[in-house]
């Protein structure tokens, strides 16, 4: 179990975390999820002892990772696939690795195996793309059968088959009575992965929450577009809908209301309508509505 209590950082005085408290059970896939810049991967720097708190605290099973006798035996981590010495080869990165931690070559050969890189293990990690290189770490974090993962976007730069195997074996891991935490930007992926889901935003918690639970309580939503995005606007703020911010795209907006709702808020401003689409709730819904506040950075319509 991790458990994280009032967790605090700063820099330069301004605060990537801000009181963060959380607990990670065994038995499930935690997604840690939040906009860019949201203390993401701040937060598991601390809980893996790279970063130091300015108040708070982070235990894995009652320790903090700096006391831990053999700290690759019990958490397996992940931060930057592309941390690694490019003229490396994978097989000698992981032997290297193993040989620190007193983990024999038996287990190298058994995770490069397990990640799909045994017929490329003698190549440089240089030659590795970066979906390759997200195995080579997930191998690594592996190496010393861990109870507990700690990963930061393991999924970036894999492609469709990749995705699903990862999904496959964070569930199994999982299953097996491991504590898995996983952040990511990809939500429509976590929905299908994450039993249970930690929102932040701007240092703090936003939400803590089964995540059928937390997608279940997003509200209807309706994407829709006019030929003149001005009058539609006005015709939504007559009626007393906001779209959600930088949530739209190609011009569209999204408004937190029903297709019918919208559509007879159009129809009372005189606007013509080239798109009407009920998008309902769920996950990524949910998200948008914890952290429209929360965005430093939005894009515009085109």
């Amino acid at each position: 179990m991790i458990e994280v209590t009032g967790l605090t950082k700063r820099f330069g005085g301004a605060p990537a975390v801000e009181d963060a408290s959380f607990t990670v059970r065994p038995g499930a896939v935690t997604g840690f999820l939040g906009p860019n810049g949201a203390g993401k991967t701040t937060t598991l720097r601390m809980i893996l002892g790279l970063d130091r708190p300015d108040a708070g605290t982070a235990r894995i099973d009652g320790r903090r990772y700096p006391e831990l006798e053999h700290p690759t035996r019990v958490v397996g981590a992940l931060l930057d696939a592309g941390d690694i010495t490019p003229r490396r080869r994978a097989r000698d990165h992981l032997r290297w690795l193993a040989a620190a931690a007193g983990i024999g070559d038996d287990r190298v050969e058994e995770v490069l195996g397990l990640v799909g890189l045994a017929d490329v293990a003698g190549k440089r990690a240089g030659e590795f793309s970066l979906g390759m290189l997200q195995r080579l770490g997930l191998a690594a974090a592996l190496l010393g059968d861990p109870a507990h993962l700690v990963l930061d976007e393991p999924v970036n730069g894999l492609d469709p088959e990749g995705i699903a195997w990862v999904r496959g074996l964070l569930r199994d891991l999982a299953a097996e009575g491991r504590t898995v935490l996983v952040s990511s930007h990809l939500l429509a992926e976590m929905a299908r992965t994450a039993d249970h889901v930690i929102v932040i935003g701007r240092g703090r918690i936003l939400a803590d929450a089964p995540a059928a639970e937390l997608a279940a309580g997003a509200g209807p939503r309706t994407r829709v577009a006019a030929a003149d995005p001005e009058a539609l606007r006005r015709a939504l703020a007559a009626a007393g809908l906001a779209p959600v911010a930088g949530a739209g795209a190609g011009g569209a907006l999204v408004v937190p209301a029903g297709a019918a709702e919208v559509g007879r808020a159009a129809l009372a401003g005189g606007v013509a309508l080239t798109e009407l689409t009920a998008v309902g709730g769920g996950l990524e819904e949910a998200f948008m509505e914890l952290t429209g506040s929360a965005v430093d950075y939005r894009g515009g319509a085109a």
